[in-house]
């Protein structure tokens, strides 16, 4: 019996390479030859296995989507399940920082997506990282569904209200604001978690 991890495959090796430049750049180009560089592999097997750069994409973001987070809070049945979403919304502006950081990551985002008209294919980067996150939580809201935590009905536009919120977070995050930013955040966090889980 062999014990060794067996390697990945061509394709596999394509979508850890972008799978890994969106985690650390959201705002990361996924041309050909930088996904195949990254690979290690030639643009004409990349172009074998994803014929378009949306393709490849859309490949990527599914994949990262049905990814389960290691310990995700939602599945903590010792909190509520306003505590479960606070805890899992919070995962989400974790990514973003504070400060410096959060000043980093949205002058990148500010750079790529606003200073001028994106390109068809960044607009579709934008606008898949945008669903990927969308999805998330409307995994979450429909685990609390399931739990009969909260009704039925809505998820999709519940979710979309959650993800402009954190936008707003995330956006005041990167601005200068008041020392009370995490206490001011959390409260805006149980309002909109309120307002989005009862009927």
């Amino acid at each position: 019996m062999n014990d060794q991890a067996k390697e990945p495959g061509t394709r596999d090796k394509i979508l850890i390479a972008a799978a890994t430049m969106l985690g650390e750049d959201p705002t990361a180009r996924l041309s050909v030859r930088a996904v195949a560089a990254r690979a290690q592999v030639s643009t004409g097997s990349l172009r074998h296995f994803f014929p378009t750069q949306r393709e490849l994409l859309d490949t990527v973001v599914a994949g990262m989507n049905v990814l389960d987070i290691p310990d995700d809070p939602i599945n903590d049945q010792a909190l509520t399940p306003a505590e479960r979403l606070l805890a899992c919304l919070r995962l989400m502006l974790a990514q973003v920082g504070v400060g410096e950081r959060a000043r980093q990551q949205w002058g990148a985002l500010y750079d790529a997506y606003v200073v001028s008209p994106p390109s068809d294919d960044e607009a579709a980067t934008y606008r898949a990282l945008e669903r990927m996150g969308r999805y998330r939580i409307e995994r979450w809201l429909a685990v609390l569904v399931e739990d009969g935590a909260i009704p039925a009905g809505g998820i999709e536009q519940r979710a979309r209200f959650l993800a402009t919120v954190l936008t707003g977070l995330m956006t005041e995050r990167a601005l200068p604001a008041e020392p009370l930013r995490i206490e001011t955040e959390t409260e805006t966090l149980r309002l909109a978690i309120h307002a989005a889980t009862t009927a």
